[in-house]
């Protein structure tokens, strides 16, 4: 049994073939929870890979540039050879980690593609020689596949890597979409500079196939791979960061004062896990690490939670220390647990959505705060993120302005004006990686970008329910709270073009490209319940305004219906609706230069 740390390019640069055994279930990872994750953490390395890279005065920059650039690691795969015959393609059967081999091996294919397509032709062959294998060596056309996956996943694997071949009828494969979303990903991030295509496609490169990095344990012919497995998953009960903190404070303090402070730390709710970008962590030990970054105002990585929190009980007194990480702790479970005021409930929805634990250190300094104080800040951080997230701008920064906040709101404000700090704090960040979207900034977004492909199904519904809160609030509706997963509709159907002519005497391809450029947009979006069939959701116009009459309960369809009474829905409808619901967009969520943050409420 051999172990290493390989990096895509050292599993799958050579001719090579990884097969899945038909006992390991289908390809199940998803977007929200693994894809987006992914490609946040090669994006962003890609991202620092071309700062280096511009930082270099060397000869030879790249090479500097990778050693300074950060790895990210994945996590463990365990493979077990397969005896082969000399003149055979090498190959091992994949024991564990094969939903994470074959995000990969559709993450690289995604980026070949769009490689392929920008004429960054020598980029697109070297990728494509981590997907395939050389075509004199195979025996058969599925041989050419590096990686083979479960018989269920096959057919659609297949077709997904053949880029040339159609994937109807396995639309709602996972594999299908995660190939779909990365190549969108992909497109977006490389085609984002027109004048650095290159170097942008030869930075993701370099990041998903050297900045990656991953623990594999080559079992041999001989090894017993089931028991392997059993160890791997082992069902036994790992000593926690949280753990030797316990005993540390035990230790210092006594079992007397261990039991008064550490007491309510020590139930099944802090010991439930969850999942920290690519970490699966206790909650206690996960919040134990937020409170020391609030505390230290600095980084505390996974594995190091024990020995900085030593490094600060060594120079403080330790009941003093456990008196503050219980009642933080305390307001922060409050804050989950609830009962929540009004303000901190949508706060408390919204930022799940958004997924934005990197905040959690700035969020439990904020939950500390008088309640105008806090409700403030709340409402501000929030329309920073919303707006940043409408905006696609990036995240990759999040963790250390989290920190920066936490300065702000500890050494440069009381309590009391905790939200006026926030605000302010916002409102002076410069760098693109921080900046508060201005109300420009927010209509450009909303009227031009296809935001129902570019962001998750949650995200953009809290956009859309924020505006139906915000005009049942505006018509003094008596239910101003606006019921949770409601169903996103296009009025102006994907499928548009049995029932939706184009006008007559227009070019027929450019009218083609602006409506298919604005149907992902927000001005040709609403909200209904439930889900409508295929008939009447690609239905013509009139049929169309007849099914949302019967959802206007909600305000967007009222006042959707009531301005296209007497017109068509067309294209110049979709733009001027995309305006006004940028309007409505800024005054739910009021930018850095809003009057509302003066008011004294």
């Amino acid at each position: 049994m051999d172990t290493s740390i390989l990096t895509p390019k050292g599993l799958f640069g050579k001719d090579i073939r990884y097969t899945v055994p038909d006992f390991q279930r289908r390809y199940v990872w998803t977007q929200e929870d693994q894809w987006e994750p992914l490609w946040e953490d090669t994006r962003n390395t890609a991202e620092d890979y071309l700062e280096k890279l511009g930082e270099s005065n060397d000869k030879e920059k790249e090479i500097p540039a990778e050693q300074k650039t950060a790895r990210h690691f994945l996590g463990a795969v365990v493979v077990q050879q397969v005896n082969t015959a000399t003149k055979d393609i090498e190959r091992r059967e994949v024991i564990d980690g094969q939903q994470r081999l074959t995000t990969l091996q559709l993450l690289l294919d995604a980026i070949q593609y769009v490689c392929e397509n920008h004429d960054v032709r020598g980029v697109a062959t070297r990728l494509s020689k981590l997907v395939t294998n050389d075509q004199d060596l195979v025996k058969d056309d599925d041989e050419i596949f590096k990686l083979w996956p479960t018989t269920s996943d096959r057919e659609a694997f297949r077709r997904t890597m053949h880029n040339g071949l159609a994937t109807d009828g396995h639309e709602n494969s996972r594999i299908v979409q995660a190939h779909e979303y990365f190549q969108l990903q992909a497109k977006e991030w490389i085609g984002s500079n027109p004048e650095s295509i290159q170097g942008r496609a030869e930075a993701l490169e370099t990041a998903v196939t050297k900045m990656l990095q991953m623990v594999v344990i080559d079992l041999g012919s001989q090894d017993d791979p089931h028991i392997i497995f059993e160890t791997l998953n082992a069902r036994g009960t790992p000593l926690l960061e949280s753990d030797l903190i316990k005993n540390y404070v035990t230790s210092k303090a006594g079992q007397t004062v261990q039991d008064d402070i550490w007491g309510d730390l020590d139930d099944d709710w802090w010991r439930k896990e969850l999942r920290q970008g690519r970490l699966i962590r206790p909650r206690i030990d996960a919040l134990l690490d937020y409170w020391l970054e609030m505390d230290t105002k600095d980084d505390v990585t996974a594995g190091r939670v024990f020995n900085v929190f030593k490094k600060v009980a060594d120079s403080r007194q330790i009941a003093d220390i456990m008196s503050a990480v219980k009642a933080d702790l305390s307001n922060y479970r409050r804050y989950e647990e609830g009962p929540r005021k009004p303000i901190e409930e949508v706060f408390h929805y919204r930022a799940s959505v958004m997924q934005m634990g990197a905040f959690t250190p700035a969020l439990l300094t904020i939950l500390s705060r008088p309640d105008k104080a806090r409700f403030g800040a709340l409402q501000a951080l929030e329309s920073f993120l919303v707006r940043r997230m409408v905006c696609r701008n990036t995240t990759k920064d999040y963790n250390r302005l989290s920190l920066d906040l936490v300065r702000a709101l500890l050494d440069k404000c009381g309590p009391e004006s905790a939200d006026k700090a926030v605000v302010g704090f916002l409102r002076d960040q410069e760098a693109d990686s921080r900046r508060w979207p201005t109300d420009e900034d927010l209509e450009n977004s909303l009227c031009t970008l296809p935001l129902y492909r570019l962001l998750t199904r949650g995200r953009l519904r809290l956009v859309l329910e924020g505006i139906e809160q915000k005009y049942r609030e505006n018509h003094f509706a008596e239910e101003t709270d606006v019921p949770k997963y409601l169903t996103i509709e296009h009025v102006l159907p994907q499928s548009w073009e049995t029932h939706w002519p184009l006008p007559n005497g227009v070019d027929e391809l450019e009218a083609k490209q602006k409506r298919n450029s604005l149907i992902d947009t927000i001005g040709n979006l609403t909200l209904i319940s439930g889900r409508l069939n295929s008939s009447a959701k690609n239905a013509p116009w009139e049929r169309k305004r007849e099914t949302l009459e019967k959802h206007s309960v909600f305000f967007l369809n009222r006042v959707l219906l009531a301005e296209s009474k007497d017109t068509t829905w067309d294209e110049q409808f979709i733009e001027a609706r995309s305006k006004k619901m940028a309007e409505m967009v800024a005054e739910v969520w009021p930018g850095p230069d809003s009057s509302a943050w003066n008011r004294d409420s």
